[in-house]
């Protein structure tokens, strides 16, 4: 079957699918795996206010009767969605997990989102005569030691306003003249977030999609191994400083927790980005960090700054005022031993 035919997720740009032809061959559930590039059909009803993300981030609607070529794995998010392809029943019924072509069945939704985009397996991709997996599209990377100064990004939760900051902060850095690396280690595959620090200024970006993992809800040993193959990408460049968020946050089953201990060495600054002021100190107690600032949706307004001040110690920042600039150029600057 030609590529033409097919609507291709953001889950395939490190593959060659979209220029290539291939066999869309079904095979039984006991055959499939995470990380498998399948084809699906949209269902009627679709909600065509939810739009799919292509391989270049622009985000499209689609219509009944489209084919969609995507990737099976699995979402835990706290304030969205949860579902697995492992659930999927014989009927191949599953939904639209994430725009970027993540694909599973659905085990629960925020009454406060429309319904998913609903679709039908009809096979899986067979690229040069066996089936097609993001593993297959990873290039041999040489493992190199990572040792980059970095100001981290760490959340209490999804949505808690890790990538506003971390686009702030590229601004500041890039202002000062800096050389910026931008990195999402954790969560569900998604490009526009690490699009939008390429946006604010990153001079490189990269994601746990480049080294083929559509989520990082996966076991502890295949997160492992492919980090460090991230790692290895990120440390090839010759970067002043690399903005590094971690997704969702270290409490839920993304790796978090592991992507922080690979890392804690070059970290210079950690900011906490948070949804609510207790969640700050839940995840300060939980995970013994201490962060050099806290920032996100909680410092929206003072009551949540003088609270988070209150019961944490620690400084509260509403990045998004413009105010807070030149407090927090004096932090980085005295964390990164240099002046911005």
């Amino acid at each position: 079957m030609m590529s033409s035919r097919y609507i291709f997720t953001s889950l395939t740009r490190i593959s060659p699918l979209a220029s290539s032809s291939f066999e869309v061959i079904s095979l039984p559930h006991s055959k499939w795996d995470t990380g498998d590039y399948v084809v699906c059909v949209v269902n009627k009803p679709y909600n065509s206010a939810l739009k799919i993300e292509l391989p270049n981030g622009r985000m499209a609607e689609v219509a009944e009767g489209d084919v969609l070529v995507g990737v099976l794995g699995e979402r835990f998010a706290t304030m969205e969605v949860t579902g697995t392809w492992r659930m999927t029943g014989k009927d191949g019924q599953m939904q639209v997990l994430t725009g970027a072509g993540l694909f599973g069945k659905m085990t629960s939704c925020s009454m406060f989102l429309p319904p998913l985009i609903s679709i039908r397996y009809i096979g899986h991709v067979h690229y040069a005569q066996h089936k097609a997996t993001m593993q297959d599209f990873v290039p041999e990377i040489t493992i190199k030691k990572f040792n980059t100064p970095t100001i981290l990004m760490v959340g209490t939760s999804m949505s808690a306003g890790k990538t506003t900051v971390a686009k702030i902060v590229t601004r500041q850095l890039k202002k000062a003249g800096l050389t910026v690396l931008g990195a999402k280690l954790t969560g569900a595959g998604r490009y526009r977030d690490i699009l939008s620090i390429s946006d604010a200024g990153a001079d490189c970006i990269f994601d746990f999609v480049d080294v083929g993992l559509p989520s990082t809800i996966c076991p502890k040993e295949n997160y492992m191994a492919a980090l460090q193959k991230l790692l290895s990408k990120m440390a090839g460049q010759q970067a002043d400083v690399a903005v590094v968020e971690i997704g969702a946050s270290p409490l839920e089953p993304y790796n978090g927790e592991i992507a922080i201990q690979e890392i804690r060495n070059c970290i210079q600054c950690t900011i906490l980005c948070a949804s609510d002021p207790y969640a700050v100190y839940g995840v300060m107690k939980a995970f013994e960090i201490s962060p050099d600032m806290v920032s996100g949706v909680a410092t929206n307004t003072k009551a949540g700054v003088a609270l988070i001040e209150k019961l944490c110690g620690v400084p509260a920042l509403n990045l998004i005022d413009y105010d807070t600039s030149e407090t927090l150029k004096k932090i980085l600057s005295n964390k990164l031993n240099r002046t911005l």
